[in-house]
């Protein structure tokens, strides 16, 4: 079923160029309506965590999938393998997470996430989607299946992304620091001369839990 392009974008708009790069350089399905989303739950899921914590869980984890930034959310998001945000509840209990407030999600079947600036694209182009701010931190390589770099649940994955037990770990470690830190600085802010300091047993919980799979 064809979507009748917005009056306002002809075919040479930045918007109707990304919706050709997504659907038919990388063959991803979009909402083909504005602000351009792309489909999860069909080639990829997404795992969603705040900025900050993302930044670090990219210094951390060396290969990844394609991670994308939205800047207006403040989001990182690490695509995944399709069919991994089911798993995401059963992972974080497995791995003593359970009932701790993270901030991390993820996006599977029937959703949706902002599309961001195509890769190469200048950044006078960010925000011409009708989206916000959002750009590709680790793109997708056009003309490549984006299935083998994937993280998915096993040893290792594929195509040399971390297995989505590890990325999942190294996620919920640094939400949970990241998490601590804000709430740190928030009890500080009024003075401005207390240093920050964790219990032993928010240090232990946020660097090492569960030790085993801490990367």
């Amino acid at each position: 079923m064809s979507v009748a392009l917005p009056r306002h974008r002809g075919p040479a708009s930045p918007w109707c160029q990304a919706r050709r790069w997504y659907e038919h350089e990388l063959n991803w399905p979009t909402t083909g309506a504005e602000p351009l989303e792309l489909l999860t739950g069909v080639r990829f899921d997404v795992l969603d965590l705040p900025q900050d914590a993302g930044r670090a869980v990219l210094a951390r984890v060396g290969r990844t999938g394609p991670v994308a930034l939205d800047e207006r959310a403040r989001r990182l998001r690490f695509l995944i393998a399709a069919g991994s945000a089911e798993e995401l509840p059963g992972l974080l209990d497995w791995l003593e997470w359970g009932g701790v407030a993270l901030d991390l999600t993820a996006l599977g079947s029937g959703g949706r996430m902002v599309a961001p600036v195509p890769a190469g694209e200048g950044r006078g182009h960010v925000g011409a989607l009708g989206a916000g701010k959002a750009v590709w931190v680790r793109p997708p390589e056009p003309g490549s299946e984006v299935e083998p770099t994937l993280p998915v649940t096993g040893l290792g994955g594929d195509g040399g992304a971390p297995d989505l037990v590890r990325l999942v770990s190294a996620a919920a470690t640094e939400c949970h620091r990241a998490r601590l830190l804000r709430a740190g600085e928030a009890r500080t802010r009024p003075t401005g001369d207390q240093p920050l300091a964790f219990s032993y047993a928010s240090r232990m919980s946020a660097g090492t839990r569960p030790r085993s799979l801490t990367l």
